[in-house]
């Protein structure tokens, strides 16, 4: 299949009315060809306007029809074959196992929500039925269930080319719900974007479904992202990237004539903590296994583990030794895109001019262009508590060790820590007794508690919880992973005492 670098509007392809932009090959720091062109107003009101002209027949659609759906476009994925395996490994710098891995993820995400929407749970259906001779008042029938929102703007992310952006969870879940969906493309991987929607597009096409269930539009500036959440069509939207990006488009939609719900996943650091028991017997294993999910995917993760606390003392010695001898070990690798490699050494050399944080150890040499280099620093609990930028995340594999003096020291440090997407409790038996007390902390801290594992690595299931407490998401009562995913596109009704033959399906009898 050949790129066009054209905008998907329904069922048009266009050429964007704006700036023009390129892909970057972050490895061989050369631009990418064809030539992209940003969405103009007019092509985003477009799109906007086919979405919310489409709402009501697909959102009413069969079940069974909307599962269809689903299922096509992983279909439709996966017979792009290595078109598109090749170029999100050239616009991505990503090796071809860990894009084959990330299709994998996407269709089976895809496939799951297409079994949760013909299982039909989803709809939260309750039913009360009339109660004419109850006192003092009589019960009403009541019945409720939730129905979708209505258009989605979703915003694709960089580090996840496949699962988090065009055709990722936020488009899937969306989609499950009833919701039409507008996807302004990531601009490091505009091509992967196109090959992602078409196969979307193609899809609406084969289960005749009105063309604006879907529309892809591309934009390198923060102008046509701030134009598609204030669209009045739109009626929610999903961001995953920067914290300064999921601000500005959540202070955007807070100041809409029409405020809308803005789900933005952005910022975490991913405590792991280290109890005196596990570093005993494990503190050379644990080291090793900190290092190698610091460094996977150069650290290009957002449940990376960017921060370490444990008690002061010779294990926690050990540790540091084993970590530092295992990181200095650890190549420079190339970076997603230029800008992310310029951020990652910026934030780097901001972390270690803070006072109390000292330099441990760093990896091997950069042997080439937009490359992060791996680097551990220390810092006491007490300058921890003292200097909040050390709870900054530095988007690479960059990590904080943090020594604490006693038990009572660690409570103090969770209690000023921000929200997280995952903390992680490494333990033993005789560990048991402080996690327990720490676990009620730790439940107001993050979404996802771990024990004796390391955070990189989402379970894309019905239990999985991909989110957290502020600053990991600007909503904290939901998650961008996982089945219940779908309930950020919903909202519930209740039915009071209509005739049967007007109830929907779902309530009737």
């Amino acid at each position: 299949m050949r790129l066009s670098g054209k905008l998907i509007i329904g069922a048009q392809r266009e050429c964007g009315g704006a700036q023009a932009f390129q892909a970057i090959d972050p490895q061989q720091d050369c631009t990418l060809e064809p030539v992209f062109y940003e969405a103009n107003a007019s092509q985003i009101d477009a799109a906007c306007q086919l979405a919310a002209e489409a709402f009501i027949a697909y959102s009413q659609c069969e079940l069974a029809q909307r599962a269809r759906f689903l299922r096509q476009i992983g279909e439709n994925i996966l017979a792009l074959g290595d078109t598109l395996i090749e170029r999100a490994m050239q616009e991505t710098a990503l090796p071809r196992g860990r894009i084959e891995g990330e299709r994998g993820r996407t269709i089976g995400q895809l496939n799951m929500f297409a079994d949760v929407v013909e299982n039909g749970a989803f709809q939260g259906v309750i039913i009360e039925s009339a109660l004419p001779d109850r006192k003092p008042l009589p019960r009403p029938d009541l019945r409720q269930r939730l129905v979708a929102l209505g258009p989605v703007a979703v915003f694709g992310a960089s580090n996840f080319p496949l699962a988090f952006s065009v055709a990722g969870g936020d488009t899937a879940s969306a989609l499950a719900a009833g919701c039409p969906v507008v996807v302004k493309a990531h601009p490091a991987h505009p091509g992967t974007s196109e090959l992602v929607a078409c196969a979307i597009a193609e899809a609406v096409a084969q289960c005749g479904l009105p063309e604006g269930v879907f529309s892809l539009l591309h934009g390198s500036s923060t102008q046509s992202g701030s134009a598609l959440v204030n669209h009045p069509a739109i009626c929610a939207a999903g961001f995953t990237g920067s914290r300064a990006g999921g601000l500005a488009l959540l202070q955007l939609v807070q100041q809409r004539p029409v405020p809308i719900p803005f789900y933005a996943e952005m910022s975490s650091i991913n405590p792991l903590l280290l109890l005196p028991g596990a570093l005993q017997q494990r503190a050379a294993a644990l080291a090793q296994g900190f290092v190698d999910s610091l460094t996977l995917g150069c650290g290009q993760f957002c449940t990376n583990p960017g921060l370490v606390f444990a008690l002061d003392g010779p294990d926690f010695d050990q540790f540091i030794q084993h970590a530092c001898e295992a990181l200095r070990l650890k190549s420079s690798a190339t970076m997603l895109t230029p800008a992310i490699a310029q951020a990652c050494e910026q934030h780097s050399a901001a972390l270690a001019t803070l006072h109390g944080v000292d330099s441990l150890a760093c990896g091997l040499q950069k042997t080439g262009k937009n490359q992060g280099q791996p680097q551990l620093f220390i810092a006491s609990a007490g300058d921890f508590i003292n200097e909040p930028r050390m709870q900054n995340e530095v988007f690479g594999p960059v990590s904080l060790l943090v020594r604490c003096a006693s038990q009572q020291e660690l409570l103090t440090v969770l209690q000023v820590l921000q929200g997280q997407l995952t903390i992680t409790l490494q333990l033993e038996a005789s560990d048991y007794p402080l996690a327990a007390e720490l676990l009620p902390l730790l439940e107001q801290r993050a979404g996802r508690l771990l024990a004796n594992g390391f955070p990189t690595g989402v379970d894309v299931g019905y239990a999985m919880v991909h989110g957290g407490p502020y600053p990991a998401t600007s909503d904290a009562r939901t998650t961008s992973v996982g089945a219940t995913a779908i309930q950020r596109f919903l909202r519930p009704v209740c039915y009071q005492d209509l005739p049967a033959a007007l109830l929907p399906q779902s309530l009737q009898n």
